[in-house]
């Protein structure tokens, strides 16, 4: 079951989030497509994970061209709510037994650091925010 999905990222404290995130759904993508090879509901997980974990990096993108700074806390805010199901949808292929836990143990860790990041770059925003009125 060794594929590319399991490359690691470069863990660099500045890394773009656009770039991470972008980068995070690439290595979503090789896993769903692994999964889609297999039978039963490896399928069906495999589109859960793909939709959540693409949204993240797309949301992102809105969120850096938002209309107004409401608009990109907007985004940042969905782009988290789907940092945190695609997480979901992680630990729920490892309890499954559809995946073993080592296979995407860095997927599951750069799931929670990119819901830390986000979260952070929301709160950040929103106290932003409350200085400029």
């Amino acid at each position: 079951m060794k594929g590319s999905y399991e490359e690691k990222p470069v863990n660099n404290a500045r890394s773009d989030i656009r770039e991470r995130t972008f980068g995070f759904a690439v290595r979503i993508v090789r896993l769903s497509t692994y999964l889609h090879t297999r039978a039963g509901a490896s399928k069906t997980l495999a589109t859960q994970v793909l939709r959540a974990a693409t949204s993240v990096g797309a949301n992102i993108e809105e969120a850096q061209a938002g209309q107004s700074r409401a608009d990109s806390i907007s985004k940042n805010a969905i782009a988290l709510k789907e940092a945190r199901e695609t997480h979901y949808w992680l630990r729920r292929l490892v309890a499954s037994r559809v995946v073993p836990e080592s296979r995407i143990r860095d997927l599951r860790d750069e799931a929670s650091q990119l819901m830390r990041i986000i979260g952070a770059i929301i709160v950040s925003s929103k106290k932003t925010a409350q200085l400029s009125r």
